[in-house]
């Protein structure tokens, strides 16, 4: 059966949003970047990573742990490297780390044509994928990485969970080829846990081969699963060691005790982020075929890809423009009767008056 969603204005969300976090002692400036970046997932239809998540992670791992200080300040290291920065969040809040640094890696780049920032001591900045097509749709080639909040993915071949979901996010700017900027982003897991947790709450099922129980063994139910498997076997794994290994460089420490063993002082519990901008002019041979353009020769390039009867393929990140264009239509934000409940606790927590969930619009297709 088809699922209903109704219509929330992203006033009345961000509103909301804003609420919870200063409730939870951030500062209004925080406040107005999570609820910016929860409307950006939202209008895109990242369900698995709106403000239900971010604040769910906030209450296990961030203001309601010892993972994230609200109101921390960010401290920026010296580095004999010009287009290059280095920074200690303080366990700040990720979105308003994830932004500021995304914003700097952009002038980086206008300066010198590329830009990179690592961050280390960071809480989780959710949507890797929204930072990079933030970036592209300012005509920038963006990427990111990130060690995820836990260790909550068993190695190929493995039982234990020793590797965080640690996605990869990549934009390009192909508004003028395709409509919309490629955004190729993905947890190295099968699935995300937030898809998990979503699957629990709608009452489905997990595919299968995408998670292990609590005693090793593959489960379909998303309430029974303890862990996550990677994608594509040793691929999905690589992928994923990758982003422990950056971490590593960048000063994160051990995966298993990552907002975990809090007792071990003289450890480290916390994330670490990667961002680099390029400029697209940075890149240019400017010997494009028959004279085109860069942006010409972008086109034809995925032309050629989406043709020879590939035309019904789809392009990483047309699945979020189209959710883009839905949220446009209907003119607010589409949220399942079950997220408007859960929207509901939050308002309790912090004294925010209820959505009515009847009085909601029901989105149209």
């Amino acid at each position: 059966m088809k699922e209903t969603f109704r219509i929330v204005s992203e006033e009345s969300h961000n509103e909301l949003v804003a609420a919870a976090y200063k409730h939870r002692g951030y500062t209004e400036e925080e406040a107005a970047y999570a609820a910016k970046f929860a409307t950006y997932a939202s209008w895109h239809g990242i369900r698995t990573h709106n403000a239900l998540k971010a604040l769910h992670l906030d209450h296990l791992f961030g203001s309601g742990s010892e993972g994230c200080v609200p109101g921390a300040s960010i401290e920026k290291l010296d580095t004999r490297f010009e287009a290059s920065q280095v920074w200690n969040a303080n366990r700040k809040l990720g979105q308003a780390t994830a932004y500021e640094a995304l914003e700097t890696c952009i002038e980086l780049a206008d300066k010198y044509g590329v830009g990179q920032v690592s961050v280390d001591n960071a809480f989780h900045y959710l949507w890797g994928g929204g930072y990079v097509m933030e970036a592209a749709k300012r005509g920038y080639i963006a990427y990111t990485n990130c060690t995820a909040a836990l260790a909550e993915v068993v190695p190929f071949g493995g039982k234990y969970p020793t590797l965080g979901t640690n996605p990869h996010s990549w934009g390009f700017p192909t508004a003028d080829a395709v409509g919309f900027p490629i955004v190729i982003d993905w947890a190295t897991s099968v699935i995300a846990m937030g898809r998990v947790q979503q699957l629990a709450r709608e009452g489905a099922s997990l595919p299968p081969n995408a998670a292990v129980d609590k005693d090793g063994n593959i489960t379909t139910d998303p309430k029974a699963a303890a862990a996550l498997i990677p994608f594509g076997a040793h691929k999905g794994y690589g992928l994923s060691l990758i982003n422990e290994i950056v971490g590593g460089f960048i000063g994160g420490s051990l995966p298993t005790v990552r907002n975990r063993s809090w007792e071990l002082k003289e450890e480290k519990h916390t994330a670490c982020f990667y961002f680099q901008v390029i400029h697209p002019d940075a890149m240019s041979a400017g010997a494009f075929a028959k004279g085109r353009s860069q942006k010409e020769n972008i086109k034809a390039v995925l032309d050629d890809i989406l043709g020879h009867g590939n035309e019904n393929c789809l392009l990483p990140g047309q699945i979020e423009a189209g959710s883009a264009a839905r949220s446009e239509r209907n003119g607010g934000l589409l949220f399942s009767e079950a997220e408007i409940a859960a929207f509901n606790e939050l308002a309790e927590e912090c004294a925010m008056p209820a959505w009515d969930v009847a009085g909601l619009p029901v989105a149209k297709d």
